[in-house]
C-alpha cells in the first residue's frame, strides 16, 4: 500500500501538504459559512457536497496532472492564449449578466469565468517566450514585446467587466517579466508609463463619478471614494453601499483570540458572498488569531516553496512557470484578504482553493498540478533520467517486496513441513 501511495504521490512533499491543507479549510469553512445558501435548498448538504465535489475533481486533476512532465505546457500555451482570448470576445458580447457585469460565460449549461482561463494561459504563454529567449538579447527584446501584446489584449478584453482582474493580471505580467529577464531600458519605460497612466486612471476615477455608457465606471468610483465611518458614532448606519465591508469587520471582531469555532458564525447569515469573496472575514470569526495568521502563512510558504523549486531548476523556463504559479495564487489570495480586513476596496476576488467556486476552484488546481510537474521534473537534466531513475527505484523495491514475501512463505511452508513431519512421528510411536 505505502509503494502505491508513494508512486502516485510524487513531487515537493510540501506542496502536497499545503495544498491538502487548502482543501480541508475549504471544506470545513464553507460548511460554515454556507448557512444562507444551505437554508433556501431543500437539502442542506447540497451547497457543500457540490462544493466538495469540484474540489475532489480538482485533487483528481492534480494528481493524474503532476504525472506529466512540464514541457507539455509549451504545446498548450499559445492554444490556450487563442482559446482564452475567444473565450473573453464572446463573454464580452454574449456572457452571462451578473451585478452588471458580463464576466461569465455558459456553454453545454457549464458556466465559468474567461478570465481564470486567461490567467492560467497567461503563466504558461509568458514562462515559455521569456524561458525561451533568456540567453538572448535580441530574443529577450522579442519576448517583452510579444508578452507585452499578448497581456495587453487580455486586460483591454477584461477590464470593462471586472477591473481588480484585469489590474492584477497586469501588475502579475508587469513582474514576470522583471523575473524572466526583460532588458532593463524597457522595464524602465514601461514602470513610468504604467505608472502615470495608474495615476492618471486613479485621479479620474475619484474625482468623476459617473461616465454614460461605462455601466461599472460609478460602482468603481463608489468603491474608491465610500467615506469610512466610525462604528462607535451614534449616527452610523449600515447601509447597501458598506454592507460587505462592516459586516466583515464585525466577523472579525467577534473572532477575538481564539475565535467561535466552525459552525457558529453569526455573520455568515448578514454578509454577502461569506463563503467567496469574504470567507476570510469567517475564517478569522472561526478560528480567531489561528485563521488571521494561518491562512497567510500558507500562501507564503507556498510562494517561498515555489521560489526554492525554481532555484533548483537547470533551466529557465520551468523556474519561470513555477514562480508564475506561485506568484498569481498568492497575489489573488493577498488582494482577497485584504480586501475581507478593509486594506482594499471590494474587488470580487475569490480565496484560492478556499472559496467555493466551481470551475474557479479546479482552474487553480492545475496551478498545484503544474508546480507539482516542475518540482518533479524541472530539476533534473533530462526528463528521461527522472522517469528511469524512479522506475528504477520502484521497480527495485517492488523486486525486494516480493522477495521478502516470498521468503515468509518460504519459511512458514518449511514450519508448516516440520509441524506434519512431527505430527506423524508422534502417531507412529
Amino acid at each position: 500500500m505505502s509503494l502505491f501511495i508513494k508512486k502516485l504521490f510524487k513531487g515537493d512533499a510540501v506542496v502536497w501538504i499545503l495544498f491538502t491543507l487548502l482543501i480541508v479549510l475549504s471544506l470545513v469553512e464553507c460548511f460554515s459559512a454556507l448557512g444562507t445558501l444551505a437554508y433556501s435548498r431543500a437539502n442542506l448538504f447540497q451547497p457543500i457536497i457540490r462544493h466538495g465535489g469540484f474540489l475532489m475533481v480538482g485533487f483528481a486533476l492534480v494528481v493524474a496532472l503532476h504525472h506529466v512532465p512540464y514541457k507539455i505546457t509549451g504545446i498548450i500555451a499559445p492554444l490556450a492564449m487563442i482559446i482564452s482570448i475567444i473565450f473573453l470576445i464572446l463573454a464580452l458580447f454574449s456572457g452571462v449578466e451578473l451585478n452588471d457585469a458580463k464576466r461569465w460565460l455558459d456553454i453545454f449549461g457549464i458556466q465559468f469565468q474567461p478570465s481564470e482561463i486567461a490567467k492560467v494561459s497567461l503563466v504558461m504563454y509568458i514562462a515559455w517566450t521569456m524561458g525561451k529567449a533568456h540567453q538572448n538579447e535580441d530574443g529577450r527584446e522579442k519576448a517583452f514585446w510579444r508578452v507585452l501584446i499578448a497581456t495587453g489584449i487580455i486586460v483591454l478584453l477584461i477590464f470593462t467587466q471586472n477591473m481588480s482582474t484585469a489590474v492584477m493580471i497586469s501588475f502579475f505580467a508587469y513582474l514576470m517579466l522583471w523575473i524572466g529577464g526583460a532588458p532593463k531600458k524597457h522595464m524602465l519605460y514601461l514602470t513610468g508609463i504604467v505608472a502615470a497612466f495608474g495615476l492618471l486612471a486613479y485621479i479620474a476615477l475619484v474625482s468623476i463619478p459617473d461616465i454614460p455608457g461605462v455601466s461599472r465606471w460609478s460602482e468603481w468610483h463608489s468603491r474608491l471614494v465610500s467615506n469610512e465611518v466610525d462604528v462607535l458614532d451614534a449616527s452610523y448606519r449600515i447601509t447597501d453601499d458598506n454592507l460587505q465591508k462592516h459586516h466583515a469587520k464585525i466577523a472579525i471582531s467577534q473572532g477575538k483570540f481564539l475565535g467561535v469555532l466552525p459552525g457558529n458564525s453569526s455573520q455568515r447569515d448578514f454578509l454577502p458572498q461569506a463563503y467567496s469573496d469574504f470567507i476570510y472575514a469567517i475564517i478569522i470569526e472561526d478560528l480567531g488569531w489561528l485563521g488571521l495568521l494561518g491562512v497567510p502563512l500558507i500562501y507564503i510558504m507556498l510562494l517561498f516553496r515555489c521560489r526554492k523549486i525554481a532555484k533548483s531548476c537547470t533551466r529557465m523556463v520551468p523556474a519561470l512557470l513555477v514562480m508564475g504559479c506561485g506568484l498569481i495564487v498568492a497575489m489573488q489570495a493577498f488582494v482577497n484578504m485584504a480586501v475581507a480586513v478593509g486594506f482594499f476596496p471590494v474587488t470580487g476576488q475569490a480565496l484560492p482553493l478556499v472559496s467555493r467556486g466551481g470551475t474557479s476552484g479546479v482552474i487553480t488546481c492545475l496551478y498545484f498540478a503544474l508546480i507539482l510537474s516542475v518540482s518533479r521534473y524541472g530539476a533534473s537534466e533530462t526528463e528521461e533520467e527522472v522517469w528511469e531513475a524512479e522506475d528504477a527505484a520502484m521497480a527495485q523495491a517492488e523486486a525486494e517486496h516480493l522477495a521478502a514475501a516470498a521468503e515468509k512463505i518460504a519459511q512458514a511452508e518449511a514450519a508448516q513441513q516440520a509441524l506434519s513431519t512431527e505430527d506423524y512421528a508422534s502417531m507412529a510411536e
